[in-house]
């Protein structure tokens, strides 16, 4: 008899039905005297690795400073927060000082690159 390739064996194992792959299973855990450690459609157990450092999912935009272009800072301010344009102001000219706070990363890497390209100085902590 010849021996089969592995990818000889997991083409069969395409062809074959739900129930034929039931009879398999039963039919291996007889011949080899053990069992599948997961049912047929049931879900895998997976252990808990414990916690997995993904990162931060809240994060605060901090202005360092303003830097060459006041002017140009404030209205990006002006855009990301809503805030009137004294307001903005206001903001700026207290640096530093958290922009936004409680923010997604991903939100906050876009709105530290728009103030970095006015000539600001940011953060995100």
């Amino acid at each position: 008899m010849a021996k089969l390739t592995v990818t000889e064996i997991i083409a069969s194992l395409k062809e074959m039905t739900v129930l034929e792959l039931n009879d398999l299973v039963k039919a291996v855990e007889a011949e080899f005297g053990v069992t599948a450690a997961v049912a047929v459609g049931g879900p895998a157990v997976v252990e808990d690795e414990g916690p997995v450092d993904k990162g931060p999912t809240e994060v605060n935009l901090v202005l360092k400073h303003w830097g060459q272009s006041k002017v140009a800072v404030i209205k990006v301010v002006q855009g990301i927060t809503g805030l009137g344009l004294m307001d903005a102001k206001k903001l700026v000219d207290g640096a530093p000082v958290n922009v936004k706070e409680k923010i997604s990363p991903v939100e906050a890497e876009e709105h530290k690159k728009a103030l970095v390209e006015a000539g600001a100085e940011v953060e995100i902590k």
